[in-house]
């Protein structure tokens, strides 16, 4: 019953309007409150302490401070210029620039949100001029975009490794090769949409130059220079992630500096940007803390775990629940939140199951890319309408539809071969 009040309180807190960190809080002291009075709230200076002092966390401020020293330098679109040459000719020409471009900046960023602005800042305007079909174009990017969260390095994966105690170097690692498949799978559909109707995409016929695709080139190699030595550290057991942040922030003010757009304003602007953005996050790992807390009080876990066993439910019926619990909560609320409150819950019983949980990381980072594709409150959809006046959400969220199954089918396709994403962990220190 406490549990039930404490969630409903919760959902309707968000419903309400309020901001997801303080609703989580609210309910979590009140869970508190009903489980234990006002006297479980001693234990929150511990609480607190053990949600600031983490050196994981560290690591979040410092990729969100060299993807926002690369975005605001505008090299977006030297990346994004890079990678045009070798796309054009494909079947879907440019549209597949959405999605590459996407994927090279997401093992940059850490995050969805400055991937899909990156991104649609470049190509909203140019494609649109083209003669692309502007849903097409906007759903690629809003899809491209949520590769940001499963390509590492990803914040959204340090969260859940901050509530689940596993290796963030294998979750990386377990997050490359599906994040690199559905990057093809979007690309396969494109170029699949683009053969039946011609008409969405214009036809390229210019060839490329073997001087155009050196320069080209040399308009990627340090951003994949940057890629190769942020996380072959990380994987090569070289450094922490927390470390790799540290040297990938030298490396984007080093790039910056190389292609002369480094300045003291570019500096500052990153700065507070990311003090804004980091703060935002580690506030809502700091209430979750909270809820989490009382959950564990609660026992709701083991509880969740007899239910399991009395009711034999199996293992894909289990996975199933989850992926739907995920979807409607990814209608109004954010996926870190959403991670925050139910990981701690179920984790228990996803053990009693013996589902592996780097592989489950890497699942519960999928569901969160369909949370920010969903509407009404999917903020990837929103940042790729704000980025032209000549979109409307409504374009974007149409757009996005057929990639929306695809992420979906894709999640039934890991479950049944899990191997996908535990491969590359194997062989990672």
């Amino acid at each position: 019953m406490e549990a039930i009040l404490a969630f409903g309180l919760l959902i309707g807190l968000i419903l309400g309007g309020m901001w997801v960190q303080f609703a989580v809080a609210g309910a979590g002291l009140t869970y508190i409150w009903l489980l234990k009075g006002f006297g479980g709230w001693k234990a929150l200076g511990l609480v607190s302490w053990g949600a600031a002092n983490s050196f994981t966390l560290a690591a979040i401020p410092l990729f969100v401070l060299m993807a926002e020293i690369l975005l605001g330098s505008g090299l977006s679109t030297r990346l994004y210029n890079g990678v045009a040459p070798f796309m054009r000719r494909l079947p879907g020409g440019l549209l597949h620039t959405n999605i590459a471009g996407s994927g090279i900046f997401a093992a940059i960023s850490g995050g969805s949100a400055p991937t899909a602005a990156a991104m649609s800042t470049v190509a909203l305007p140019e494609l649109s001029a083209r003669g692309y079909q502007r849903r097409l174009v906007a759903g690629s990017l809003a899809a491209g975009g949520t590769l940001g969260i499963l390509i590492p390095p990803s914040i959204t994966m340090i969260i859940y490794a901050t509530f689940t105690e596993t290796s963030i170097a294998r979750l990386f690692a377990a997050g490359l090769v599906p994040g690199i498949l559905l990057a093809l799978c979007y690309m396969g559909f494109i170029m699949a949409r683009v053969l039946i109707n011609p008409s969405l995409a214009p036809k390229n016929e210019t060839k490329a130059s073997v001087g155009d695709l050196g320069r080209a080139l040399l308009d990627i190699v340090p951003f994949l220079m940057l890629i190769v030595i942020v996380l072959g550290s990380i994987y090569g057991g070289i450094a922490t992630p927390t470390e790799a942040g540290a040297v990938g922030t030298v490396g984007a003010i080093l790039i910056a500096a190389i292609y002369r757009k480094l300045s003291l304003k570019l500096l500052k602007e990153a700065l507070s940007r990311t003090a804004s953005m980091s703060g935002n996050i580690l506030f809502i790992v700091f209430t979750s803390m909270i809820f989490a807390y009382a959950t564990a009080l609660s026992g709701i876990g083991e509880d969740l775990v007899g239910m399991l066993e009395n009711a034999n439910v199996s293992r894909l019926a289990f996975l199933l629940i989850i992926m739907v619990v995920f979807a409607v909560l990814g209608c109004f609320m954010e996926g870190l939140g959403m991670i925050a409150i139910i990981v701690p819950v179920i984790f228990p019983a996803l053990m009693a199951m013996d589902v592996d949980p780097i592989w489950f990381g890497v699942f519960v980072v999928i569901l969160v890319e369909l949370g920010q594709l969903t509407p009404p409150l999917g903020v990837i959809l929103f940042v790729v309408a704000s980025s032209s006046d000549e979109v409307k959400v409504e374009d974007v969220i149409m757009g996005t539809l057929p990639f929306f199954i695809i992420i979906v089918s894709f999640m039934l396709l890991l479950i049944a071969a899990p191997q996908i994403a535990l491969f590359l962990p194997e062989y990672t220190y």
